[in-house]
């Protein structure tokens, strides 16, 4: 692996701004300035803070960034929550929605726990230096039923 958009994180966290456009163009158009812009935000944030930490020199530096994503991930889930609340939102987008969201949870969550782990006591000091590691970590991990 050479770089964070080799990730499997940063791609499924891409893939939540995709989807996260596509849901808000069903807005009205009086939360243009509002709950759409917030929530198309906090989406691209999450691999924009993601690529960021993974381009840093420290590892301090780097999960901090990461733990940035994460609280942008649970920000668009509350927002989202929100958009159904207010019927912008159907119960099928709702449910295909929260999937992809815990998805990202699930992959940024395991991503930082790597991190936290190999950050301390180890020789290499950028995040990018273990993406080979951590590659081979995911990769011997049993399927999830």
């Amino acid at each position: 692996m050479e770089s964070y958009t080799d990730l499997e994180v940063w791609k499924q966290a891409k893939d939540l701004v995709r989807q996260i456009y596509e849901l808000s163009k069903g807005f009205p158009k009086e939360e243009q300035f509002g709950l759409t812009n917030q929530l198309t935000r906090a989406a691209v944030s999450i691999p924009s803070n993601i690529a960021e930490g993974c381009g840093r020199n420290h590892f301090k530096d780097s999960i901090q960034l990461f733990y940035i994503a994460r609280g942008s991930l649970y920000e668009v889930e509350t927002q989202v929550l929100i958009a159904y609340d207010l019927k912008y939102v159907s119960a099928g987008d709702l449910d295909h929605s929260m999937v992809r969201i815990k998805s990202c949870k699930r992959l940024l969550s395991g991503f930082i726990n790597y991190f936290q782990k190999r950050s301390t006591g180890h020789s290499a000091t950028a995040v990018n230096e273990q993406f080979v590691d951590y590659n081979a970590d995911i990769e011997s991990l049993p399927p999830k039923n």
